[in-house]
């Protein structure tokens, strides 16, 4: 990483914990991105240049992960669920990243607390499902209706373990990277074939 990459990165981080030190203190309506930005040191325009929203600066990790399952190599070839649990391992490693880059205790206990940013969570994640499947379509790696499932599928296993890790570190902790893959396990339980139909297919 070179020293512009440096700036940025440290931007970056003033700008989260600026917007997690407000949000702690003054809480979700009265955090604003003004005050983000006078609480950073830096313009309002500075801000737009690094977040979208307040949502996103307190919670980096989505807009990344995002990147990284448009960007994540798929073979034509592949099933529905070949896809998925190639995608599944992507979120897997970018969430064991997360837990060691940003601020996660913290931003477990936001979510708790303030139901307006798990709102702006979810709107998120609509874009995630949005992009990703819209992705999985024009890459002709599956249809629409497989596409949706799968991004949906995501969406939902990355919200769940975020709000089982969040509940489960405010009543005494808990190892991140486990919590996740026991959602990951979960959801194959889940949609697994009932019996005496073909062998389940193995997320984890």
């Amino acid at each position: 990483m070179g020293i512009r990459d440096d700036r940025k990165a440290a931007t970056r981080g003033e700008i989260q914990r600026a917007t997690l030190d407000l949000l702690e203190t003054a809480g979700f309506e009265a955090t604003t991105v003004a005050r983000i930005a006078e609480q950073a040191g830096i313009s309002e325009r500075t801000f737009f240049r690094y977040f979208d929203s307040k949502e996103s600066a307190a919670m980096p990790g989505q807009g990344e992960l995002v990147q990284a399952l448009l960007t994540h190599p798929l073979h034509p070839a592949l099933t529905s669920a070949q896809v998925l649990r190639e995608l599944i391992e992507v979120c897997r490693k970018h969430f064991a990243y997360e837990v060691q880059q940003y601020e996660f205790l913290r931003i477990s206990r936001l979510v708790l607390r303030e139901p307006g940013l798990l709102q702006g969570v979810a709107r998120q994640e609509l874009q995630l499902v949005s992009a990703l499947s819209g992705s999985l379509v024009e890459r002709n790696i599956l249809g629409q209706m497989p596409a949706l499932l799968v991004a949906e599928l995501i969406a939902c296993t990355w919200r769940v373990a975020w709000q089982c890790f969040a509940q489960e570190s405010a009543d005494g902790g808990c190892d991140p990277a486990a919590l996740f893959d026991k959602a990951v396990t979960n959801l194959g339980e889940i949609v697994s074939p009932a019996a005496g139909s073909p062998a389940p297919v193995q997320l984890a």
